[in-house]
């Protein structure tokens, strides 16, 4: 006969003042009472892994992983952030900087613009090289001066009105390319993501004159190189109900939780409203429902322990499948050197 062991392992159950199975993971061992082998959990794992793509578009993406643990999903999420590379502006050449803004806080101001240039087409610059080469640094140049615009309006107030260049955006940064980077780059391909992010605000007599210079890096050596806005996952929720709800009290079950995860349906018979359990993925989990005595015992929360809904926002330069499979490559190449280690470890001990 199943333990109730056994049959709660893949879940996470949420009572009122607790929560119930959430220590344990599917790996064989984890769970007294289970009979399993490590080849029938391979096996299963085989059946069950998907990835399964519930929302794209250039810029996000939401997907669920299916038959895995929460640490493969957290390697996932923290090479996104922290190991998958991007190309951002690393050195300011400040020739000309009259503005409130210090050279320091500009600088940096810079550096976290996203930009479009896709990692994959450059190679890491060197250490011990200043001054870069086509195949691993992009030039930007941003020049621009505030002065008076002769045709306002004498009554103008409006700074934007009364001067020309009184707002410094991205949109101003161009690029310069190497030589051998004519023809092959242009600043659709590799300028600033965006258009309209405020650099600085300037007065008459304000000037900037700036070069810059973007290279391949990672999160993990400084955050204005992570390819992603956001990475995230959150477990499955589901809803069940244990008994039929009508009337009035369906429709305070329905109040207790986010918008279509619980419908109310006209029973022909009653003439009443039933409550069904409609789209349980959106809900938030708050255990609103009790704080209803009546409806404690009505429905029983879960969550789905080797399902996670899984959102990227990326950056900009890449799209978020992309960014995804990059994560994957990424862990695939850390595995290899760990099997490799063990190897190594294994062989010498024979030795």
């Amino acid at each position: 006969m199943a333990t109730m062991t056994s049959l709660n392992r893949g879940k996470i159950i949420l009572k009122e003042y607790e929560t119930v199975g959430a220590e344990a993971s599917n790996v064989p061992g984890s769970h007294s009472g289970c009979d399993d082998s490590w080849h029938a959990w391979f096996d299963e794992f085989k059946r069950r892994f998907t990835v399964s793509f519930v929302k794209l578009t250039a810029d996000e993406a939401e997907f669920d992983l299916i038959g895995i643990d929460a640490p493969i999903a957290n390697a996932f999420r923290r090479i996104l952030i922290a190991e998958v590379p991007s190309m951002a502006i690393e050195k300011v050449h400040i020739h000309n900087n009259t503005t409130i803004l210090q050279d320091e806080v500009l600088a940096h101001r810079l550096g976290l613009i996203p930009l479009k240039a896709n990692p994959l087409m450059f190679e890491y610059k060197g250490a011990s090289e200043d001054a870069g080469k086509p195949e691993d640094t992009l030039q930007f140049e941003l020049k621009v001066k505030c002065k008076v615009d002769p045709s306002a309006p004498g009554d103008a107030t409006n700074p934007s009105e009364k001067y020309v260049n009184s707002n410094v955006y991205s949109g101003s940064i161009k690029f310069c390319p190497y030589a051998t980077q004519e023809g092959i780059y242009t600043d659709d391909q590799v300028g600033p993501v965006h258009q309209d992010i405020l650099i600085a605000k300037l007065r008459p007599g304000h000037e900037l004159d700036l070069k810059l210079h973007a290279v391949k890096g990672i999160g993990r050596d400084h955050a204005k190189f992570s390819p992603v806005a956001t990475a995230f996952y959150r477990l499955l929720p589901e809803v069940t109900l244990t008994r039929t709800v009508c009337g009035e009290p369906a429709e305070r079950l329905q109040s207790c939780f986010s918008p279509g995860v619980i419908k109310l349906e006209m029973d022909q018979s009653s003439g009443e409203k039933v409550a069904r359990v409609g789209d349980a993925r959106y809900d938030n989990c708050s255990r609103n429902v009790y704080r209803h005595d009546d409806l404690k015992d009505a429905v029983v929360l879960s969550k789905v322990k080797d399902h996670f809904i899984f959102s990227i926002e990326s950056a900009g330069a890449q799209r978020p499948e992309v960014l995804f499979a990059e994560a994957a490559k990424v862990l695939l190449r850390k595995c290899e050197v760990f099997i490799n280690a063990l190897d190594e470890a294994s062989n010498k001990a024979k030795e």
